[in-house]
């Protein structure tokens, strides 16, 4: 047990690495991650999302409560700062329709369980991260298809009807089922919960394996402009979390929370929508791969620099199991 402790243990800490190192294989030898084919890719976040569940108490949504206005000003930031970011990036860099698509989805999906991990790293307001995180979910499957359909309409066409399904199926059902196993079942669950990290970093690596071996060659000839937009956005959410947070003179754990709960989106639901609202655009995939791989790594980075920040306000409570 202790051997597979550190194991988890390892994974976490190296989960921005082994994204990367999965990211690359992936792309230059596609061949090798073949195997895993686009239609699991639901299932495996479905995992990801159970996972979650497993690891949500009644006592994660005390700060809807509690300090509903901080809560409600993370959410708004989320779901009308970054769609409206991913599409003027979208335009600006003249991103064909797929593309599009692919990034607007990114924009408008919500945070997902590795803020709460960097939140926790960056020693910011854990449990304000994690409500956050909670209310945006629920939220998903009304904003998501509705902002999408907003800002695509004009482009692609947006089967809202098939994305709300797609949300309840694969975020709101695995989540529910978690967290009624967890109340169920509480000793076994938190036993459980010893190992999710791991197991979240293995769907997470199949999931990004999948999207960019099958669209490699896809990636290669767009990669640099793709990968510009998304480093763009993920920045940009990072700062206006922030700037947000100063306006507000709100304390640095909870700035920081801001902060890292509008960057970091969850990739992996962007990936999955687009597979299965956009079957005829393969591209649209595309920025959400990408995005699970630079996102991971750019909030070890912003965590590493906001730990120096007021670092005697550590993050409440403990983090819950990566995710996309």
């Amino acid at each position: 047990m202790r051997v597979l402790s550190k194991i988890v243990e390892w994974a976490g800490r190296a989960m921005a690495a082994i994204v990367l190192a999965t990211a690359a294989l992936a792309l230059f030898a596609p061949e090798t991650c073949l195997w895993i084919r686009l239609e699991w890719v639901n299932r495996l976040l479905a995992v990801v999302m159970f996972g979650m569940g497993l690891a949500l108490k009644p006592g994660d949504f005390a700060p809807v409560f509690r300090r509903p206005r901080d809560v409600l000003t993370g959410c708004a930031a989320q779901f009308l700062l970054m769609p409206f970011f991913a599409f003027c990036l979208s335009k600006a860099f003249g991103l064909d329709p797929a593309l599009t698509a692919g990034v607007v989805l990114v924009g408008a999906c919500p945070g997902g369980t590795s803020s709460n991990v960097i939140t926790y790293l960056s020693r910011g307001d854990t449990a304000l991260s994690v409500g956050m995180t909670a209310v945006n979910t629920l939220l998903a499957p009304l904003l998501t298809p509705a902002i999408a359909y907003l800002l695509l309409r004009a482009t692609v066409n947006v089967d809202v009807a098939s994305m709300f399904l797609s949300i309840v199926t694969v975020v709101i059902a695995p989540i529910a089922l978690g967290f009624a196993a967890n109340r169920l079942f509480g000793n076994a669950t938190r036993r459980a919960a010893k190992v999710l990290p791991l197991v979240s970093v293995a769907a997470i690596c199949m999931i990004v394996a999948s999207v960019v071996s099958h669209n490699s060659a896809k990636i290669l000839s767009t990669g640099a402009v793709v990968f510009a937009v998304v480093v763009l956005h993920n920045l940009l959410g990072y700062a206006a979390g922030f700037g947000l947070g100063k306006l507000l003179r709100l304390p640095p754990p909870k700035t920081k929370a801001l902060s890292v709960e509008i960057g970091m989106q969850n990739s992996g639901l962007a990936t999955a929508l687009a597979a299965s609202a956009f079957p005829t655009l393969a591209m649209a995939t595309v920025p959400g791969a990408i995005f699970s791989v630079w996102h991971n790594i750019s909030g070890a980075i912003l965590a590493s620099v906001y730990r120096r920040w007021n670092g005697k306000n550590p993050g409440a409570g403990t983090p819950s199991a990566p995710s996309a």
